[in-house]
């Protein structure tokens, strides 16, 4: 694919439904300039095309979930092994949502995300893994904040200054929620298509799939209470994921740093890239904070030059994704809910049952 000129008019659009995910088709005409909703919509689909603006999705608020612990952890696996060894393994552990090659020049490294219901289970998983020689080194970050994500400003700087990350600024709230609303097997199950932007969640194409997949019968005004439920109260909120540029254009990289206190690092999470051609979404992750970019190649050239120039930034790594490998070397999907226990409103991985297949593998292997 070549290099992509945006218009002046598309610049706008992008800032726009980046900003408000539920922008009316008369708020985005007046913004953008554009005279015919039909303008719009053509423009979306072209966007959609290049792949810089993805279309709707459902964030989903973990802590609202259930009532014990559930959060993500970030994951950064070394190894000796082929890719298709390590990937194999991990895929045994349930909870597993995304894979990526780092790009590495010593060492083969896979970053890694999971959710977790107990992260002395995973770690003593990622042991065993060690111990048997598929993994040779593992880190791991455990968010405790909520993620922030910020869409990109296409009228910034693709390749933005760190000028200022220390400087004072108005804090988003970064503290998690509670589980305060009961949820049943309907709203649950629903879950996964509302993520995944399912059919532009077809309330009809859901039932159809549920009845297919696993004979549940539900009514159409069952699955649409759930619906609206689950947005009402906040277990699931619609985003647009927005890029900066086409991903083959693009660079991806997580960032961790750690500095003298929680609330400088909240300072530097908060400045960085802002309002600068870069989408970044960020959280804390106990001591460290995480930030996550897609940006031009330009951006990470000298980036750990730069933050070696800071003194506040006491610890700090990168890993830049691979963003050629062969497909089957990344992996995500969506969480499954099927071990929700709806009764007690609680969700817990068993981890026994990994842990045995892990071992049965390693014995025939």
């Amino acid at each position: 694919m070549g290099n992509i000129h945006l218009t002046h008019r598309e610049k706008k659009l992008l800032n726009a439904i980046g900003r408000n995910p539920d922008s009316s088709m008369e708020e985005l005409l007046s913004c953008t300039g554009y005279k015919w909703a039909s303008t719009v919509m053509k423009k979306l689909e072209q966007l959609k095309k290049q792949f810089i603006y993805s279309g709707s999705t459902y964030d989903l608020n973990y802590e609202k979930l259930c009532k014990n612990p559930l959060h993500k952890l970030e994951c950064i696996i070394e190894t000796d092994q082929s890719y298709e060894t390590v990937i194999t393994y991990l895929k045994m552990i349930e909870s597993l949502l995304w894979i990526f090659p780092v790009l590495s020049p010593y060492k083969s490294v896979l970053l890694t995300g999971f959710l977790s219901s107990d992260d002395t289970e995973m770690i003593a998983l990622f042991q065993l893994l060690k111990d048997n020689g598929i993994i040779s080194d593992y880190i791991v970050h455990t968010h405790c904040s909520r993620r922030i994500v910020e869409n990109p400003n296409f009228f910034g700087d693709p390749n933005p200054s760190l000028e200022g990350l220390q400087n004072p600024c108005g804090l988003p709230d970064m503290s998690l929620g509670c589980h305060d609303t009961v949820w049943n097997e309907c709203d649950i199950m629903i879950l996964p298509y509302m993520r995944a932007g399912y059919e532009d969640v077809k309330l009809l194409e859901i039932l159809r799939e549920e009845k297919k997949l696993h004979s549940r019968s539900w009514t159409y005004e069952e699955v649409k209470y759930s619906r609206d439920k689950v947005i009402k109260n906040g277990l699931i909120e619609k985003k647009y994921a927005v890029f900066p540029f086409p991903f083959d254009q693009s660079t991806q990289f997580n960032l961790f740093l750690q500095s003298e206190d929680i609330t400088l690092t909240q300072r530097i999470l908060c400045n960085f890239a802002k309002e600068e051609r870069v989408y970044k979404e960020y959280a804390l992750c106990e001591e460290w904070g995480m930030i996550y970019c897609v940006s031009h190649p330009s951006f990470v050239t000298d980036l750990m030059y730069k933050l070696d120039q800071i003194d506040e930034i006491k610890e700090k790594e990168m890993y830049q994704i691979r963003t050629n490998p062969p497909v089957k070397y990344s992996f995500s999907r969506f969480p499954t809910y099927e071990c929700y226990d709806v009764e007690n409103q609680v969700m817990k991985y068993p981890y026994h049952v990994y842990r045995e297949k892990i071992k049965e593998t390693l014995e025939c292997g």
